[in-house]
This record gives C-alpha cells, sequence and structure tokens, in this order.
C-alpha cells in the first residue's frame, strides 16, 4: 500500500487566531475509505484541550 505523510492541523486555534497545533500522520493513499481529508482529534497544548485537527494541502 502507498502511505503518504499529511500534516494535521487544528481548526479551532485557527479560528480563534491562536498559535495552530500541527501533528505529522501516515495515511494510505488508495483507501476508499478516506476519500477526502483526514480528521482527527488531537491534543492542542495551547488550548490544553482536544480539539479536532484537519488535513493540510
Amino acid at each position: 500500500m502507498a502511505q503518504e505523510i499529511v500534516t494535521l492541523e487544528c481548526t479551532e486555534a485557527k479560528a480563534l487566531g491562536k498559535p495552530v497545533s500541527r501533528y505529522m500522520t501516515k495515511r494510505n493513499k488508495k483507501s476508499p475509505r478516506t476519500p477526502n481529508r483526514l480528521e482527527k482529534k488531537k491534543y492542542n497544548p495551547f488550548l490544553r484541550k482536544h480539539t479536532l485537527h484537519r488535513e493540510t494541502k
């Protein structure tokens, strides 16, 4: 399977104008289960809570 490295960026901090937290992860490029952008709940140390992180280009 072809794996690609993607960057996940916090959506809530971006909307509030605070520093965004970023995570690097892998995803399967050809998987039919993830045709759109990847979304995961990850910890944001600036907001001190778990927030939704979305894949960036």
